[in-house]
């Protein structure tokens, strides 16, 4: 069968060199991306566990998680988490397979914690945090689409993808790896829970970022501004690698001296004194939030890997997207992947894989059309590649 695959070119600016660009990221301690993260640790969890037992990936979706925020009371040199964060789990999975139970709850409980072990090192596990799993049995009929073994689109939905990341983008994205990453060897006093959000206007990056410092490792407000300002400086140095636009940093500004009011955190999530989270609300999977750009609302973290279109198509868009660039050389300045599912329709098989895309001037865009085509047909037809990825970790989704 051929596939239904569009492609058409589009005459605009591209979001490079258009006046006005914002871009945010959620660092993987924000709330919502707390969320995202053991969401999708539970599926991996879940996953290889029907692997190991029967052969295949059950049906599950674990994309259902919320994150309750508790109560603290930070202070320089070390303060208190009062009340423990409470974390639901919930969502459907298979937990009978003939006559046997499968330990959906208790497998879905040790992969949250040992997600939260692994990424937060000043979070007490025991102490700092409640875990309770609802995870329920799946419905009939879509068990019954995802057991015929044929990978049918359990839903009907969308993926969208795009390519190339602007300047702004790349920044918003390295600025939070960087935080999160190298600088945790320098500055340790910054915790995880870390925000970034870019604002380009013509040729100036402006880079806000809200970082959550661990009080235990400061101990007073002299050097909380010492680290402030070495923090900042740091975040301009590596942010003026990637691009020639003018940058320009500014760090918990919502800081206010004189009353006392500063970003301490006694575990370095600000999830430890109230802030809620939710599964879908932070990065798509591009890891950014980019409303310059069109984007699903769909939450792909935690969603099964075998046949949910909310997360195979929105993964394989960008890949799709990011293919076309590399291969079509210096001819193209943008493109848009939007790949539709029909609820029942084999996942290799879209109802339609919309591709727009901005050349630069004076390109015969005819000479390029069949390739994209083959392109994006080729990523289809191995779709399930994905599959695996997504089971071993080393497909991001947020």
């Amino acid at each position: 069968m051929e596939r239904n695959i569009q492609v058409e070119q589009i005459k605009q600016s591209p979001t490079a060199s258009r006046e006005v660009e914002i871009v945010e990221r959620k660092g993987i301690g924000h709330p919502d991306s707390v969320a995202d993260g053991i969401a999708e640790s539970v599926s991996r969890a879940l996953s290889k566990y029907y692997i190991k037992n029967y052969g295949r990936i059950l049906h599950h979706n674990t994309d259902q998680v919320e994150v309750v925020g508790g109560q603290a009371d930070p202070k320089f040199g070390g303060g208190n988490v009062l009340e423990p964060t409470y974390i639901l789990l919930s969502g459907r999975a298979t937990s009978t397979v003939g006559d046997e139970r499968v330990p959906v709850k208790s497998i879905a409980i040790k992969s949250a914690k040992d997600y939260l072990r692994d990424h937060f090192p000043d979070l007490d596990i025991d102490a700092d945090v409640m875990i309770d799993s609802r995870i329920g049995n799946g419905s009939i009929d879509l068990r019954g689409l995802y057991d015929t073994r044929k990978f049918k689109a359990n839903d009907t939905s969308f993926g969208v993808g795009f390519a190339p990341f602007t300047d702004t983008e790349k920044i918003v994205k390295l600025t939070e790896n960087y935080i999160n990453g190298e600088l945790k060897k320098t500055l340790p006093q910054i915790g995880y829970d870390i925000k970034v959000m870019g604002f380009r206007k013509n040729k100036t990056i402006n880079l806000t970022v809200a970082a959550a410092y661990v009080d235990k490792y400061v101990k007073d407000p002299t050097e909380y501004y010492s680290i402030k300002e070495e923090l900042t400086n740091k975040i301009m140095d590596n942010a003026i690698k990637y691009t020639d636009n003018d940058i320009k940093v500014f760090v918990n500004t919502g800081d206010i001296k004189e009353d006392k009011v500063y970003y301490l955190t006694v575990t370095g999530l600000s999830m430890e004194n109230g802030d809620d989270g939710s599964v879908g609300r932070g990065n798509r999977v591009t890891g950014l939030i980019t409303p310059y750009r069109p984007m699903s609302m769909e939450a792909a973290a935690g969603k099964n890997p075998v046949t949910h279109v909310g997360k195979l198509y929105n993964v394989l868009s960008n890949i799709i997207a990011n293919k076309i660039v590399e291969e079509e050389g210096g001819d193209i300045k943008e493109v848009l992947v939007r790949i539709v599912s029909q609820i029942g329709r084999p996942v290799d098989e879209p109802h339609v894989a919309g591709i727009q895309v901005i050349y630069e001037d004076n390109v015969d865009h005819s000479k390029h059309k069949n390739n994209i085509r083959a392109i994006a047909d080729d990523k289809l037809a191995h779709i399930s590649d994905l599959t695996n990825m997504f089971v071993d970790g080393k497909v991001d989704v947020f």
